[in-house]
C-alpha cells in the first residue's frame, strides 16, 4: 500500500522551520558582520574624497574611479592603473590555463590509480599546504636567484658538456611570479578535478572501446566533457585569489611587479588614501564577478550542465 507523504509534510509543525532559522542565525549574523558590513563601508568610501588630514570626506563624487581608468584630471590621460588592471587579468587568465595544463594530467593518474593508492597521492598533492604561504613564497627565491638551485643545477649540467653558462636572470621578474602562482594554486585545482574524474564509471571507457573508439576518442568523448565540473569549479579557486593577491608580486616580483592586490595594499597602507582604495577593491570585486559570472553561464557549474 503506497503511503503518502504529502500530508506529513503539509502538516510539519512550524517549529522545525523555527529550528532551522535559529541554527543558521549565527553563520548569517557572522557574515553580515564580518563581510557584508565592511563591503558597504568600502562601497560607501570609494565615493568620498580623501581629506588634508587623510580624513574621508563625504561628497557623493566619481573621481576614485575615473582615476583609475585613467581620467586623472579634465584632457589627462594616465594609464598607469588601467594597465595594472589589464596585467593583473592576464596574469590571472595565464596562472589558470598553466594550473589546468599542469593539473590534469595528474589529476587523471591519480583518478585512475588502484584505489589503494590514490590516497598516497593526494597527501602528496596537499604536504605542500601544510607550510605557511609566505615562506613557499620565499623558498622560490632560493630556487630562482642568479645563485640558486635551478641556475646551480644549469651550470653543472652545462659544465658537464664543456659549455659556458651565463647564470638567468629569473629573479625578481614577471616570470618568478607566474611560476609561483601555479606552484602555489595548483593544489585547489587538482582536487576538484580528481573529483569529478573519480565519478566516471570504468563503464564507460569499456562501452567506447566496444564501439570502436581509441584512446584519443575516448578522451575528448567522454573523459573530458565528463571532467569539466571540477575544471569549472578549479579555475574559479584558482583565477579568484590569484587576482586579488599581492604577496607573491610583491616578494617575487621585487615591488616591480604591481597587479591590483599591490595597488589596493599601497593605498591602504603607504599612500593613505582609503577612498582610492576603496574604489580599487569595488572595482577588483566587479571584474572578478563579471568573469566569474561568464565563465560559468558560459559552461556551467553543476554537473547536470554536463548531463551528469
Amino acid at each position: 500500500m503506497a503511503i503518502d507523504n504529502s500530508a506529513q509534510l503539509v502538516d510539519a509543525p512550524p517549529r522545525n522551520r523555527w529550528q532551522g532559522i535559529l541554527l543558521a542565525l549565527p553563520v548569517t549574523l557572522l557574515m553580515t558582520v564580518l563581510l557584508v558590513v565592511p563591503l558597504i563601508i568600502i562601497g560607501v568610501n570609494s565615493f568620498g574624497q580623501r581629506g588634508p588630514d587623510n580624513t574621508i570626506i563625504y561628497n557623493f563624487n566619481l573621481n576614485n574611479y575615473l582615476r583609475l581608468l585613467g581620467i586623472s584630471e579634465p584632457g589627462v590621460w594616465d594609464t598607469l592603473y588601467l594597465e595594472i588592471l589589464v596585467r593583473s587579468l592576464w596574469l590571472a587568465f595565464q596562472s589558470t590555463v598553466l594550473v589546468i595544463l599542469v593539473g590534469y594530467p595528474l589529476a587523471y593518474f591519480i583518478a585512475r590509480a588502484p584505489r589503494k593508492q590514490r590516497n598516497f597521492w593526494l597527501f602528496l598533492v596537499l604536504v605542500p599546504l601544510w607550510t605557511n604561504f609566505v615562506i613557499r613564497v620565499y623558498a622560490w627565491i632560493m630556487i630562482l636567484r642568479n645563485q640558486g638551485v635551478l641556475n646551480s643545477l644549469l651550470g653543472w649540467a652545462a659544465g658537464l658538456f664543456g659549455l659556458n653558462f651565463t647564470p638567468l636572470d629569473l629573479y625578481p621578474s614577471d616570470f618568478a611570479v607566474l611560476v609561483c602562482m601555479v606552484y602555489e594554486f595548483l593544489p585547489f585545482m587538482i582536487l576538484p578535478m580528481f573529483t569529478s574524474l573519480e565519478k566516471i564509471e570504468d563503464s564507460l571507457y569499456e562501452a567506447a572501446a566496444d564501439l570502436g573508439a581509441n584512446t584519443w576518442n575516448t578522451f575528448w568523448r567522454v573523459t573530458f566533457p565528463l571532467s569539466l565540473p571540477g575544471i569549472v569549479a578549479g579555475t574559479i579557486l584558482v583565477f579568484i585569489p590569484v587576482m586579488g593577491t599581492f604577496i607573491v608580486s610583491d616578494i617575487l616580483g621585487g615591488r616591480q611587479v604591481i597587479l591590483v592586490g599591490n595597488l589596493i595594499q599601497r593605498q591602504f597602507l603607504d599612500a593613505r588614501d582609503p577612498v582610492f582604495g576603496s574604489a580599487a577593491t569595488i572595482v577588483l570585486m566587479v571584474m572578478t564577478l563579471a568573469v566569474t559570472l561568464y565563465y560559468t553561464r558560459k559552461f556551467g557549474f553543476a554537473e547536470e550542465a554536463f548531463g551528469r
